[in-house]
């Protein structure tokens, strides 16, 4: 363990014992929960944008069919 740290355990207590990265932890899980909440709303709609679109795609596809004809 001494190696790892460089043989400086008071470094180690002294982040247990401030607070200096709570903001930075607080400000992550916003990020995490505001990434998270925009692809959920991002990836519910586009079953609905898919069948619009197949939709237009079939209706567009009998138009020209009709039109060559």
């Amino acid at each position: 363990m001494r190696l790892l740290l460089g043989g400086n355990m008071s470094e180690l207590k002294r982040l247990f014992r401030e607070e200096d990265g709570q903001d930075l932890t607080e400000y992550v899980l916003l990020l995490a929960f505001v990434a998270l909440t925009t692809a959920a709303l991002v990836v519910g709609p586009m079953t609905s944008v898919n069948q619009i679109w197949v939709a237009g795609n079939s209706e567009l596809g009998t138009a020209a069919s009709i039109a060559s004809s």
